[in-house]
């Protein structure tokens, strides 16, 4: 095992804590282990798909971060080939949360998710997907 430390916001550490606490870890490090074992698969997985896909980019951002609003959009209007439609709602004073329905290449959507995912502003991003279906139709 290797030793690190790390900063960290405090509500994200009492909300961290809470979810180990009902989850019924022991032990801090444990959890944290296991929240980057996560992480790590989703990303591998994201990166192994291929092919053509449909999905949905969920993205939560404060919309009160300056800027993060037109940097959406900007980076919803370079991808507008892949993009059936976006949904906005207003989650709280604070938060609003951009569901954007996908279609094409997954290396296209990949980096779509990928930009949004490093703005900054942006406080969660998650994508889900599955083939374009053309799998399901039946002769």
């Amino acid at each position: 095992m290797m030793r690190i430390s790390m900063s960290l916001p405090k509500k994200l550490l009492n909300e961290f804590d809470e979810v180990l606490k009902d989850r019924g870890y022991q032990s801090r490090s444990k959890g944290i282990r296991d929240a980057l074992k996560d992480y790590i698969v989703r990303y591998q997985w994201m990166n192994e798909m291929e092919g053509e896909r449909i999905g949905i980019i969920a993205v939560i951002y404060d919309h009160h971060y300056t800027g993060v609003m037109e940097d959406l959009a900007d980076i919803q209007h370079e991808y507008r080939d892949f993009i059936n439609a976006v949904m906005h709602v207003h989650m709280t004073d604070k938060y609003c949360l951009e569901v954007v329905v996908v279609k094409g290449d997954v290396g296209h959507i990949r980096n779509l998710t990928e930009k949004m995912m490093r703005l900054k502003g942006v406080e969660h991003v998650r994508l889900t997907s599955t083939a374009t279906g053309q799998h399901l139709d039946h002769d």
